[in-house]
C-alpha cells in the first residue's frame, strides 16, 4: 500500500470518527433540551410580555384573545379553537399564529416575528405539557372586569388635572381613578372612570396636550414596566407597552403631543411614539433612576432628573447627551431630584429635590461652563420642610407648586415665578405628599400622599376646601367626595 493511500485512508478514518462523536454530542444535546424542564413563570412568561400582552390583556383584548391570565391563554380567543393544547405543538392554535413564514408571522402584529430561541422554547414548554407555575402572589387578580377593592387607600404617588380643567386623575392599585371635577367641588359623587391595566403600582399621569388622551407609567416592582395610553372620550385603552422589569416614572408628553417620554430605574430615559408606541428614544446618561422627564417648548429635547443628582438635556432626534443643567460641583446638590415641569411657554425648568428648596433654571447653557458655576440656576423658591417629591407650573406661569414630606408630614406651597415670594404654605398636613397639582384654572392645588387622601387647597389662601379618599370598595366609594375637613 501506498504512502498517499495509507494516508488518505487515515484521514478518512479520523472524519468519520469526528462526525460520529459530534452527532453523539447533538444528540445528547438534544436529549438534554428534552429533558430540561421549561417553566412558564421564568421563560415563557418573560416573551409573552414583552411580545404578546400589551395587545392581549382584558383592558385590550386583541382578537377577544387575552393572554395575562392563563385560563384564558390556552382557551384562545375569537377563533372559538383551543390556543394551546398541552402536549401537542402542532395542534396548537398559538404555535401557529408565531411561527414566521417567508420571514414574516401573523403574531406579534406588524412587529418582527419572535426569535428561534423564544419559539423553541415555547414549542417545548407545550410538548412538556404546557404547566402553569405562576406564584400564587403573583398571580393577576384586577381588570376592568374585576377591579380592586380597598380595604384601606394606598399610597398617592399620581395627580393631575386634565388641560380642560374637567377631571382629574389619581392613581390608585392596579388603576388610575378619574373624578369629574365640576360634581367633586359640588360635594357631590364625581368618580366618573376606572382604568384597570396590568401595572400593579401607578407612578405617572399625564393628560396629552389636547387633554384627548391619558398617558400612564408603571409597573410591577422586580417584574414588569409599562406604559398605558387611554382614550379620555371613552376611557378604553388606546395601547399598553411593557417596558424593562421593573416599574417606571415620570411620564410626559411632548408639547406636539407626538412624544412620551419616561425614566426607568436602569438609570435610562427612553420615548416612545404616541401614535403607536414604537420606541424612538433610548439614552442612558444618568447613573442611577430616573424619576421624571419633561420636554423642551419645541419638543426637539428632553430633560430628566435623577437620583444621581443631577438634571441632564437629551436631543431627541439624535439621542445625544447635551448637558448636564445642574452644576456638577460635588456638593452642590444636597441628593437626588424627584421632580421636574417645564415653564408653560419657555425652556424653563421648575425642579425639587432632597434639599427641600424649589428651584427654576434655563434649559439651554448661554455660556461655557466653568467647574463651580450654578450659571443655568435662575431663581431659588422658599425652602419646604423635608424632601421635595414633586412640583408644577400654573397653567398661566404665574405660580409654581412644590410639595414635600418631613417625618411623615406633608407641606405644600405656592409662590410666584416673578420674584420667588410666597404666596400660601399648607402646613403640616397629615400625610407625607408625594403629588401637587394645580387645576387647569389656577385656583386649586390638589395634592396628595401616603395617607391616601386627596387634598383640595385655595391656591391663594393655602386653605383646605376639601378632602376625600377617591377610592372605592366595591361599588360603594370609601369615603363620599362631599368629605370636608378642617385646615389642618
Amino acid at each position: 500500500m501506498s504512502t498517499r493511500l495509507s494516508t488518505g485512508i487515515a484521514l478518512f478514518l479520523t472524519l468519520l470518527i469526528c462526525n460520529l462523536g459530534m452527532a453523539e454530542d447533538a444528540a445528547k444535546s438534544d436529549a438534554a433540551k428534552s429533558d430540561a424542564t421549561v417553566s412558564y413563570w421564568n421563560d415563557i412568561r418573560p416573551i409573552f410580555q414583552v411580545h404578546c400582552q400589551g395587545c392581549h390583556q382584558p383592558a385590550k383584548p386583541g382578537g377577544e384573545y387575552v393572554m395575562t391570565n392563563f385560563g384564558s391563554l390556552k382557551s384562545g380567543g375569537e377563533t372559538g379553537d383551543p390556543a394551546i393544547i398541552a402536549g401537542d405543538p402542532e395542534a396548537s392554535l398559538l404555535i401557529d399564529y408565531i411561527t414566521p413564514t417567508d420571514g414574516s408571522a401573523m403574531m406579534p402584529k406588524d412587529k418582527p416575528p419572535l426569535a428561534d430561541a423564544d419559539l423553541e422554547k415555547i414549542e417545548l414548554w407545550i410538548e412538556q405539557g404546557a404547566e402553569d407555575d405562576t406564584p400564587e402572589s403573583a398571580r393577576q387578580k384586577y381588570d376592568q372586569d374585576n377591579p380592586p377593592v380597598y380595604s384601606a387607600a394606598p399610597v398617592l404617588t399620581a395627580i393631575q388635572f386634565s388641560p380642560d380643567g374637567r377631571y382629574l386623575a389619581v392613581g390608585g392599585y392596579h388603576e388610575v381613578l378619574v373624578h369629574q371635577v365640576e360634581r367633586l367641588l359640588a360635594g357631590e359623587p364625581s368618580l366618573t372612570a376606572r382604568l384597570v391595566g396590568m401595572s400593579e403600582r401607578i407612578e405617572s399621569v399625564a393628560f396629552s396636550p389636547d387633554g384627548a388622551r391619558l398617558a400612564v407609567a408603571g409597573g410591577s416592582p422586580g417584574r414588569l414596566g409599562e406604559v398605558q395610553v387611554w382614550k379620555i372620550d371613552d376611557f378604553s385603552l388606546d395601547f399598553s407597552v411593557p417596558v424593562t422589569y421593573d416599574t417606571i416614572y415620570g411620564i410626559s408628553w411632548s408639547p406636539d403631543g407626538k412624544l412620551i417620554g419616561f425614566g426607568c430605574p436602569d438609570n435610562t430615559v427612553r420615548a416612545l411614539k404616541a401614535e403607536d408606541g414604537e420606541q424612538v428614544l433610548f439614552s442612558g446618561a444618568h447613573n442611577d433612576w430616573v424619576l421624571d422627564t419633561v420636554f423642551s417648548a419645541k419638543s426637539t429635547h428632553i430633560v430628566t432628573v435623577s437620583r444621581d443628582r443631577s438634571m441632564k438635556l437629551i436631543e431627541v432626534g439624535t439621542e445625544r447627551f447635551i448637558d448636564n443643567i445642574t452644576s456638577i460641583t460635588p456638593g452642590a446638590l444636597k441628593g437626588g431630584l424627584n421632580g421636574v415641569d417645564r415653564h408653560p411657554t419657555e425652556d424653563q425648568l421648575l425642579i425639587g429635590g432632597a434639599d427641600g428648596v424649589p428651584k427654576i433654571y434655563r434649559m439651554f447653557r448661554e455660556k461655557a461652563r466653568k467647574i463651580g458655576d450654578d450659571f443655568n440656576l435662575i431663581r431659588k423658591f422658599p425652602a419646604l420642610p423635608g424632601r421635595v417629591f414633586d412640583v408644577e407650573f400654573s397653567k398661566n406661569a404665574e405660580r409654581i407648586v412644590a410639595g414635600s414630606s418631613f417625618n411623615g408630614t406633608g407641606y405644600v406651597s405656592v409662590s410666584n415665578v416673578s420674584d420667588g415670594k410666597l404666596i400660601a404654605e399648607m402646613k403640616e398636613i397629615p400625610s407625607a405628599i408625594f403629588a401637587v397639582a394645580f387645576s387647569a384654572d389656577g385656583k386649586w392645588v390638589a395634592s396628595g400622599g401616603f395617607s391616601g387622601d386627596v387634598f383640595l387647597h385655595d391656591a391663594e389662601t393655602g386653605e383646605l376646601q376639601r378632602q376625600f379618599v377617591p377610592f372605592t370598595q366595591g361599588d360603594k366609594v370609601v369615603a363620599d367626595a362631599s368629605k370636608s375637613a378642617t385646615n389642618p
